[in-house]
């Protein structure tokens, strides 16, 4: 049998797949490590340099100790496994990721133990566990070659004068963060007995590090860190193992099993049985790394805010000097997701090589390796504005700005301090997050940080009663010291025991006893699995809760797989306004970001996909606990509320996995003796021999577990190849799945074996064209929210986009332009790119502009509208919008600066624009960016800018809206009918602007100037102007076509059509009048443009001049019945409409109370029906006239007594029609008789009185005098209709805006 074939007998069902052995391959000798050659290489490209030249050569100034040089894998057993293919790159890679390191016998040379993962392209995941120690150097090259070394780094020493400092620019601290090397001071005794970092080959013994390596296909942390810990011991042992080396090792690979699911599983080390277990198809997938250690490292709070970043798809560093602690913390974290699964870059230990992959403009999840000593504040990042920077060791965290709290946070932090410290876990470690606030938010002293750091290191080592992973470690430093070991003794003799000593004995090196009992090292294990898998639960049961219904709102509109794989990327899956309509308010911020992300999407498509093929394990776990939960709780409505439900099986969960490690389902086969030469592998202690190649490369023939294993194996091929025949061919369906999940999926983990710059550069247009895409995606998603085509399509009737998703989708785009602005960046310069950007171009254009001794280069405004002929126009430009956010002293930090800038942008429709002017001072691009730099690809950038244009055709308010607080300049110009009036008055006008966030207050306008500035805060949408005079002088009439009045920042104009009188004795007598605002449409959008944007909530519909109904009498427009009855039923259903959407976005209630096609205009339309003749001796007639006299008959009759026989309760409503007539009449205001019609069908409206006082003013005399017989305020049935309609407006609580009703008293 084949070398191959044997491996792979039967390699899906074996517990490791590789054994690996990497270290100093002593026949090619010393080579310098080529990654640190390419690290360079990049280093200098990025610095402008000769890229050759830097990386040609050695680098003789380190001291040959702390240099990294190349490892190989010298061995692995067997050669080859069919459907894990080995990667002889990426394992040495990660198996060393510095690179061999050196070490005499001054130095500390303790084994270290980390692991490692390799994920396939399609998502598939590979585990490594390596075990790293030292071992002395015998070859007299080796030792040679490191002493011509030593000799060349002191020439070089002496020959340098004073070293200048370096640059500390970005990559400079990421690459000292990676060297390997102790800071002189953190070795004390060793540099005193000797020169540090010297080596005398005469003097000193040698040693170099080695590693073994397991390869599994499941993460079984603690068994293969037994296992490899054991092999290690054998090796350093006196006495030889009990059997030859390579029986253990052949053991492992061909007769371990993995574990069935469901079950444990025990085989046998060299001196001490190992047990490891696998959960149930209906539990949580396994997940075997520490979760109390990743608790204990960061603390609740900061773990649960790290969580929250991870589901957010932001960029999550790790860093630490420790490579298990990175893998410890970021598979925790990954292993917490559940259902979920992140979707993008994730290499928890990224090699120096690597350090390129920081620039990677997407999502990413990365642990950095860092040096001792060396300061977080000298780690310069290639962006900051969406990264969550995790600083393991110092326990502390930064946070993006501005990112949602994880739902009911308190509790659920709560809930998991409360699991910890059932297990005698303390859980308040980690030091309280940090946001990228202001400059000085991270003021304390580096050193004093790193001090009080260790100091609380110590403290919960002490607290936590055991930081998993540390106790072997701890052990052997305190069996190692004399000075304990008698203190100990000491102890003893007086009858004290050191419990924390005693404990790790126990613990960690529990020798196994007779019988079934368990060590303590398994005692450790059970106890670590059972607080795993309560931890995880607790975050389990968080998301079953959040996603009780989540089935509710899949939307399966595919016949078949097929047919939905073509259109994935056309196709909505998910309907996400009903589902956060559906939500507790306080979810969502959180869920509105949450649902937008890769995973959550991923997550939809697998469920949509499982009506044709077999369900995704996890979906299928989270599926049957849904079902579960419903069971008992049959859609209550504590699902719908935000209170926190506690999860309730974490007995049980424990217990299951209690009683798998109690009972042991199978033990494997014992490793007995090989059939091959005796004496090859002779024992040398402290040396690992060199396997038998030939008994390790081929596995057992008949072996009846394999057997199994292998017929098992065979008849799921086959139904695989069955189903496959069935749906679709599984390569098509890849491709098609690859192409689904948009960006990001086949960058999973950057290719680790072939490192030339053309690769990177291969990769680095990977990102253009995925940002490209990501782009795309996202306006296009942002245009279909606000048009509401997606709404229409499911059937809401109503395009409706929800502010908080549109705030949403705007600070994903914010997150987007940061990410482009980053990508390729030469040097980083604050934590904006594109605000830092932006300054270059502002500072390079005010030196021009003093140049040239002119004011800043301004593009005059295209948006000149018609209608604003005395409207200033307002200039285009980069500049003073730069200047309006950098005078807004509420924005504290770059990353906010620029956020606001976009906004400011893109709510004047000029981010495209603004962003290709930005873009055409190409020299400053150059000189910013890097050759491979999305902002340099020509043809992306113009589509990038084409795709942001799109977004013109919609109306954001998403500067107004964010910024409530600051203050805003207008400009307003009050326009006079001029033909018919004089333009002047000789009295003194006031106009006070009014909009949904507050109002201006009464402001005296100069005499005869009719434009007018005044800054005030803001205001939001405007809505209504109060405009009037105190009617002095002689010329005292104003005739107002309009007023005017714009957002001098956000260049939005606003109309407020008057033309009517002011004055005494003309129109209706009104001194002043209250007029309703209207969003004036630039003038420069094209017809195409305007035909698919969206109505602004906010426009009266029809942009005629506001004319009262009475003076439009003997013109044309006198409307029908039927109009008017519809024109009715138009107005309060539009006033229905407006209560039923969400607070926050229903725009301004005014509008369809008093503006065109309003309630008043309506309900003047139906009074006005049949009105007789208007002018009587000259004198127009109004409708309030009617009400004035219908309610004088009232009173006198009341007092007459005629009233007697009527109802209480028309009674009632008969004085009630008469207090609100009089409060309106006896305002102080000067408002004429249609304003105050105008108000007393407000207040009816808001009192529920109108549809009371229609009967009454009917049934007064007055109305024969007044009204034709066809009236239809005098046909019964078209007036209880009316009342009818008028009543359906009694379910909601109107409020009317205090420039209405101002003055009246009630």
């Amino acid at each position: 049998m084949s070398g191959t074939s044997a491996g792979s007998a039967a390699a899906p069902c074996r517990f490791a797949h590789y054994f690996v052995i990497c270290g100093i391959d002593t026949e090619t000798g010393l080579e310098p490590d080529e990654l640190a050659a390419l690290h360079r290489w990049l280093e200098a490209d990025r610095q402008g340099r000769d890229p050759d030249t830097a990386s040609a050569g050695e680098n003789f100034e380190q001291s040959p100790l702390k240099r990294t040089f190349k490892s190989k894998v010298l061995a692995r057993y067997p050669e080859n496994v069919e459907w894990n293919p080995f990667d002889q790159d990426a394992v040495n890679m990660l198996c060393m990721p510095k690179g061999l390191s050196f070490r005499t016998q001054a130095d500390q040379r303790e084994p270290q133990f980390h692991s490692f993962i390799i994920t396939k392209e399609d998502g598939s995941r590979t585990y490594g566990f390596v075990h790293t120690f030292y071992e002395e150097v015998t070859s007299p090259q080796i030792c040679s070659a490191m002493q011509t070394l030593y000799q060349m780094h002191n020439a070089e020493q002496t020959n340098a004068t004073s070293s200048s400092s370096s640059s500390s620019s970005s990559m400079d601290s990421l690459a000292s963060s990676l060297d390997d090397g102790y800071s002189p001071t953190s070795s004390s005794s060793s540099s005193l007995s000797r020169a540090a970092g010297s080596y005398d080959s005469s003097r000193d013994t040698l040693y170099v590090s080695k590693a073994l390596c397991l390869i599994t296909p499941m993460p079984f942390m603690h068994a293969c860190r037994r296992f490899l810990a054991q092999m290690h011991s054998a090796v350093i042992a006196a006495t030889a193992p009990p059997l030859p080396l390579e029986s253990y090792v052949y053991n492992i690979l061909y007769e371990v099993p993995l574990p069935a699911p469901g079950r444990s599983l025990k085989f046998h080390g060299i001196y001490e049985p190992i047990v490891c277990q696998r959960p149930g198809p209906g539990e949580l997938p396994l997940a075997d790394f520490p979760l109390a250690e990743a608790f204990s490292l960061l603390g609740v709070e900061n773990l649960v805010q790290v969580f929250t970043c991870t589901l957010l798809e932001m960029q999550i560093l790790l860093y630490s000097q420790d490579y298990q602690r990175l893998m410890t913390v970021a598979e925790g974290i990954t292993t917490l997701l559940f259902p979920f699964q992140w979707q993008h870059v994730y290499v928890p230990i990224l090699p120096a090589s690597l350090l390129h992959f920081l620039d990677a403009p997407v999502p990413y999840l990365m642990g950095l390796q860092s040096k001792e000593g060396t300061d977080r504040s000298k780690l310069e990042l290639p962006q900051e504005a969406n990264l969550c920077f995790v600083d393991i060791d110092n326990h502390s965290i930064e946070l993006p700005e501005d990112f949602p709290q994880f739902p009911n946070k308190i509790e659920f932090i709560q809930e998991l301090t409360e699991v910890l410290l059932s297990f005698g876990i303390s859980a308040n470690t980690g030091a309280p997050p940090r946001t990228r606030s202001s400059p000085g938010s991270t003021s304390s002293t580096p050193g004093r940080e790193r001090k009080s750091a260790t100091l609380r290191q110590l403290e919960d080592d002490g607290r936590n009663g055991n930081l998993a992973g540390e106790e072997l470690v701890v052990l052997e430093l305190l069996q190692g010291n004399a000075t304990l070991e008698r203190l100990q003794a000491l102890t003893k003799r007086t009858g004290v025991t050191v419990a924390r000593v005693e404990a790790l004995r126990a613990g960690v090196k529990g020798q196994p006893t007779d019988g079934g009992n368990q060590t303590g090292g398994e005692e450790e294990e059970l106890r670590n699995a059972k607080l795993n898998v309560q931890l995880r639960e607790v975050f389990a049961s968080r998301f079953t809760t959040m996603f009780a219904d989540y089935e509710s709102f899949v939307i399966q509109s595919a016949p078949d797989l097929e047919s939905w794989l073509t259109n994935r990327e056309q196709m909505h899956n998910f309907d996400k306004a009903s589902f956060l309509s559906d939500q507790p308010e306080p979810y969502l911020p959180f869920l509105s970001h949450f649902i937008e992300t890769q995973m959550f999407a991923t997550f939809i498509d697998n469920k949509i996909m499982s009506q044709w093929e077999e369900k995704e394990p996890m979906l299928h776990v989270f599926d049957t606990r849904i079902d579960k939960a419903r069971l008992y709780n049959i859609r209550a409505p504590s699902l719908r509320s935000s209170c926190y439900q506690r999860c309730s099986i974490l007995k049980e969960s424990a217990q299951a996995i209690e009683q798998r490690l109690m009972k042991i389902d199978h033990t494997a086969i014992h490793p007995h003796l090989l059939d091959m030469k005796i004496g090859q592998g002779k024992y040398e202690q402290g040396f690992f021999p060199k396997l038998q190649t030939e008994v390790l490369n081929t596995g057992p023939s008949n072996n009846k577990w394999c057997h199994k294993a292998t017929t098992a194996q065979r008849r799921k091929d086959r139904h695989r190849q069955q189903t496959e025949h069935l749906t679709l061919d599984n390569d098509l369906k890849e491709k098609y799945m690859q192409e689904a999940r948009s960006l990001g999926k086949n960058l999973r983990q950057p290719k680790l074996s072939d490192l030339s710059p053309a690769v990177i550069a291969q990769t680095n247009w990977k990102f253009v064209e995925g940002l490209l895409k990501e782009c795309r995606m996202k306006t296009k998603r942002m245009l279909v929210e606000k048009m509401g085509r997606e709404a229409v399509e499911l059937g809401h009737g109503e395009a409706s986009i929800t502010g908080l998703e549109e705030n949403t989708l705007i600070a994903s785009l914010c997150d987007l332009l940061e990410r482009i602005w980053s990508h390729g960046l030469q040097v980083k310069q604050g934590k904006s790119a594109l605000w830092s950007h932006l300054l270059h171009y502002q500072a390079r254009e005010e030196m021009l502009a003093q140049q040239a001794d002119s004011p800043a280069p301004r593009i005059l405004e295209r948006r000149k509208s018609d209608s604003s002929i005395a409207m200033p126009s307002l200039r285009v430009s980069l500049i003073q919008d730069m200047r309006h956010i950098q005078s807004m002293s509420e924005i504290k930090t770059d990353v906010g600066r620029a956020r606001a800038w976009i906004r400011l942008s893109l709510e004047k429709k000029l981010l495209s624009q603004h962003l290709k002017q930005l873009l055409s001072r190409q020299a400053l691009t150059k000189k910013l960016y890097k050759r491979y730099a999305f902002l340099r690809c020509e043809e992306e950038k113009e589509q990038f800018l084409f795709h942001l244009l799109s977004l013109n055709a919609v109306d954001y308010f998403c500067f107004t809206s964010v910024f409530t607080t600051i203050m805003i300049p207008y400009r307003v110009v009050i326009i006079p009918i001029k033909k018919l009036s004089n333009a002047m008055t000789t009295s003194n006008p006031w106009v006070c602007v009014s909009g949904e966030l507050g109002d201006s207050g009464i402001m005296q306008i100069p005499k005869n100037v009719l434009e007018m500035t005044f800054d005030c805060q803001n205001l939001g949408k405007l809505t209504t102007v109060q405009l009037g005079h105190d009617n002095a002088g002689l010329l005292a009439k104003w005739l107002v076509d309009c007023v005017m009045v714009r957002n001098e920042i956000t260049g939005h104009t606003y109309r407020f059509p008057c033309g009517r009188w002011l004055g005494k004795g003309v129109d209706d007598g009104s001194l002043e009048r209250v007029l309703i605002g209207e969003l004036v449409l630039p003038s420069g959008e094209d017809d195409s443009a305007r035909a698919c944007r969206t109505p602004p909530l906010q426009r009266s519909p029809s942009q005629g001049r506001r004319i009262s109904i009475t003076s439009l009498t003997g013109r044309d427009t006198k409307l029908n019945s039927a109009q008017i009855q519809e024109g009715i039923g138009e107005a309060v259903n539009n006033i229905i409409k407006h209560f039923h959407k969400p607070e926050k976005e229903r725009g301004s209630l005014t509008v369809l109370l008093c503006g065109e096609n309003s309630l008043v205009a309506a309900l003047e339309q139906f009074f006005h029906h049949g009105f007789k003749s208007a002018r009587l001796f000259q004198k127009t007639v109004f409708v309030w006239d009617f009400v004035e006299k219908a309610v004088a008959y009232m009173e006198s009759a009341d007092q007459i007594g005629d009233l007697q026989e009527t109802t209480e309760a028309m009674k009632m409503t008969c004085q009630s029609l008469c207090h609100y007539f009089n409060a309106i009449n006896s305002t102080s205001r000067n408002i004429g008789k249609d304003g105050k019609f105008q108000l007393l069908v407000c207040l009816g409206a808001r009192d529920r009185l109108l549809p009371q006082w229609l009967p009454l003013l009917v049934e007064c005399p007055v109305i024969l005098q007044m009204y034709e017989d066809t009236a239809m305020l005098r046909d019964p049935s078209t007036l209880s209709t009316l009342i009818s309609v008028l009543e359906t407006l009694h379910d909601f609580s109107i409020t009317l805006e205090a420039s209405l009703v101002k003055g009246i008293n009630l």
